[in-house]
Parts: C-alpha cells; structure tokens; sequence
C-alpha cells in the first residue's frame, strides 16, 4: 500500500522505562503531517534476532517505507545494522563512503579541538559497517551516518537513535521522500471543547456525524474528572489543498457542536479553550 509507513524502534532503553520514546511520537506525528498513514509503532531490544524479526516481520506486510531509530552508534550493542544484515540476508562490509563520512567527522572534531586524536579506531570503522547494496546518508549533526535499503517495494531507512540527530536527518532526507509518495496530499485537524456532557452521551452524536462526513475521522478524548465531564473532540482528514480540507473540518464541527448543544452540552473553540 502506498503511503505508509512502520516504526521500529530500537533500545533496551526504551523497554525498561528509563527513556521516553520520544522519537516515536516525533516522527509518527511528522509522517502524518506529511500525508503518510503510520500503520505500526515496535519496540524491540538491542538484541540482532530481535532487530532482524521487527524488520522481516513489518517487511512481510509490505509498507511503503519502515524507519528505524537507535543502535548505529560505536559500541557493543548498537546492533541495528547486524540486524539489518540478518534481515536482508547481505553480508556486512565497510562501505567507503560511509567512512569518508565518519572520517570527516573526526577531523573535524580534532580541527575543533573536540577530541585529541582522529584516528579511525575499529568502534569508529564500525559505524561505516553497513549491509552490501545499501546507501550511507549523511548525518549532518552527528557522527554515525543513517542507512537506506530497498527490498522489494519497501524503503528502509535507519536512523540515529539521538533524537538531533534523527530530526536532523528525518527533514533533510526521510521528510521530501515521504512528502513524494503522499502525492502532495496532507493531513488536515481541528478540535473542539465540550463540558456538562459525558463520553458515552455524544457517542452516537459521533457516529452520525462521522456518517454525515464520511473522510473525516473523529475521536474524543475526555480530559475531565468523575461527575464534571470535560472532552476535547478532534476532527481530522487527509486530503489535498484543493478538495478545501478546512471548509470540510468546519462543516463536521459545527454539525458536531449543534447536536450537542441540543442536549445541552456546552462548546467552545480551541481558541477559547486556552483563555
């Protein structure tokens, strides 16, 4: 399916709490701003078989594009591209541009006076270590650069799990390939306030609404406390500029907020919400 895209995400970090997944959020929320409809979101641990089963796994449901964070780094257990390998079933080797990228790194971290010596150490080789047939991309704020592979009709792109560094990259290369497969389209939100009335008595509100506007999608989010009901609405769609997404957004709330009202429900904007 085109359009789409899974997550995998990589670290023992992650697993045991120590570390938010914030890189997840990022880029789910990235994607969908680009048009592209995010399918899955997997963690796994920084263990090779368990890399190379989330790859061969989403690889198997044949998403346009997967994107993986963390594990290309220097040390023991960034063993993303290892996985990758294992996945792919390529051999590993050290790709020259890969190491003309990590070579110009150290020296410029030496003509920085960042570090005291350039020299290419065997944990910095590793970081040009990548599967054959796979093409380096530059990491313009860090030192390991990201991955891209092709297998079938999905794109993989793995990427630094720091999250500069992975914004860095998402933008400057993962972003314009995203924005290309959405064709242009983009996603479109708006959200509504209601008090005095609970989740379970707009449900069917919902319902007709959505019915009545069949692209726009519509989840409700209570934000309030037992007896003192407080909900956010939220209205969104994928569509391109000229199908006049707003006006369409527009048409759903207001339909949304009059049914409410009638039940006497009180609403209000986004704008009044934050007043």
């Amino acid at each position: 399916m085109t359009g789409d895209m899974e997550i995998i995400c990589i670290g023992n970090e992650l697993l045991i709490g120590k570390i938010a997944n914030t890189n997840a959020q990022w880029m789910s929320k990235r994607a969908t701003f680009l048009g592209i409809t995010v399918r899955r979101i997997t963690v796994v641990s920084d263990e090779t078989e368990e890399i190379s089963s989330a790859l061969l796994e989403a690889i198997e449901r044949k998403p346009q594009f997967v994107i993986t964070t963390g594990g290309l780094g220097p040390t023991f257990d960034d063993k993303t591209l290892q996985g990758m390998s294992s996945a792919l079933d390529r051999k590993l080797e050290v790709n020259e541009n890969a190491l003309r990228m990590v070579r110009e790194k150290y020296e410029s971290y030496f003509e920085r006076d960042r570090i005291k010596e350039s020299e290419l150490t065997p944990p910095r080789v590793k970081m040009a270590t990548i599967p054959e047939g796979t093409i380096p991309i530059p990491n313009p704020v860090g030192t390991a650069p990201a991955v891209q592979a092709e297998t079938g009709a999905t794109v993989i792109v793995s990427l630094p799990g720091v999250p500069s560094e992975m914004e860095a990259i998402f933008d400057q290369t993962v972003a314009p390939m995203l924005r290309k497969a959405s064709s242009n389209v983009s996603f479109y939100e708006k959200r509504i306030y209601l008090d005095g009335i609970f989740e379970s008595s707009i449900a069917p509100i919902v319902d007709q609404v959505m019915q009545d506007n069949p692209s726009i999608y519509i989840k409700s989010h209570p934000r309030g406390i037992e007896k003192k009901p407080h909900l956010e609405i939220h209205f969104s769609l994928k569509a391109a500029t000229s199908e006049k997404p707003e006006e369409k957004l527009e048409k759903a709330a207001n339909q949304l907020a009059r049914l409410v009202a009638q039940k006497g429900g009180r609403v209000f904007t986004e704008t009044e919400a934050a007043d």
